[in-house]
């Protein structure tokens, strides 16, 4: 089955794109949980964390540096948010295309787990 994830990369998918350059695609997840619930996927296809290379020691950080841009457009850098990446189906994740959520707007309960 093909990933829908980089379908949304590749504009053959709908998706509500908030940010886009050559490494990483951010958009709004289809069911969030939150009031504000992004998604920030690499443009390359990686299925885990499990399966990042050393170099992709930069692309990782400016998942996080998206993130914080991302925060602070949609206004909850002040009051915090969660950054969710998960790996493998005991991790939770269910679309095998390595993802970060950015998820905020309201206050987190613990556990998540």
């Amino acid at each position: 089955m093909p990933c829908p994830f980089c379908k949304i990369i590749q504009r053959e998918a709908p998706a509500k794109i908030l940010y886009r350059d050559q490494q990483v695609t951010a958009f709004h997840d289809s069911h969030p949980v939150a009031p504000v619930h992004i998604l920030i996927v690499p443009n390359r296809h990686i299925l885990s964390v499990n399966d990042l290379e050393d170099e992709d020691e930069l692309l990782i950080g400016h998942l996080f540096t998206v993130a914080r841009a991302l925060a602070r457009q949609e206004g909850i850098d002040k009051n915090g948010y969660r950054l969710i990446v998960n790996t493998g189906a005991h991790g939770g994740q269910t679309v095998f295309h390595l993802h970060m959520h950015l998820i905020g707007g309201q206050r987190m309960r613990h556990p998540i787990g």
